[in-house]
């Protein structure tokens, strides 16, 4: 039951430039002693396209109520993502249980290659170039998770060169 609706949020100005986009919407119940309860969990992705990107999970009794919460939450949660001109600076890997996701910066003209929730979160993010494979897992909650964690572990060029204490031109082969 993965619906993927992509709006523009309708709130302020500094807001008004995040786009959000839902990964996946489950139909989830409790059972309690007078019978079951439904609700709706979902899992959405907030960006600018210019490399802030969040991930975030709602629940609620109804889809639209779940949605605002997993949108608030991924507000909540934004990252940045260092960019070189449209890819990633470094092949990366991250984990989540049991969803491994691999990035892998690709030259230009190449595109996203990748599926389901890490395309949606790259896409967010405004990365134009990306090889990725997404392995063991298809569970949309670990792959999202995997592909926050890969991109927490990313360091831009210039993080690398003050780390080493040596300048950006010494680190270019």
């Amino acid at each position: 039951m993965d619906d993927e609706i992509l709006r523009e949020t309708e709130q302020g100005p500094e807001e008004a430039e995040f786009k959000d986009q839902v990964i996946s919407i489950r139909r989830v119940t409790k059972v309690v002693k007078g019978g079951k309860n439904l609700s709706f969990s979902v899992l959405a992705a907030v960006g600018n396209g210019r490399g802030l990107v969040g991930v975030g999970k709602g629940k609620a009794r109804e889809v639209p109520q779940a949605i605002a919460k997993a949108v608030e939450n991924a507000k909540k949660n934004l990252i940045r993502v260092p960019l070189v001109g449209t890819t990633i600076p470094h092949p990366v890997k991250g984990e989540d249980g049991a969803g491994t996701v691999i990035l892998r910066p690709a030259s230009p003209g190449t595109g996203v290659i990748a599926g389901g929730a890490v395309r949606v979160i790259m896409e967010l993010a405004g990365v134009k170039d990306i090889l990725t494979k997404s392995i063991r897992s298809n569970n949309p909650f670990s792959v999202a998770n995997a592909t926050i964690k890969a991109i927490k572990k990313l360091k831009s060029p210039e993080e690398v060169a003050r780390s080493r204490g040596k300048s950006i031109e010494e680190l270019k082969p």
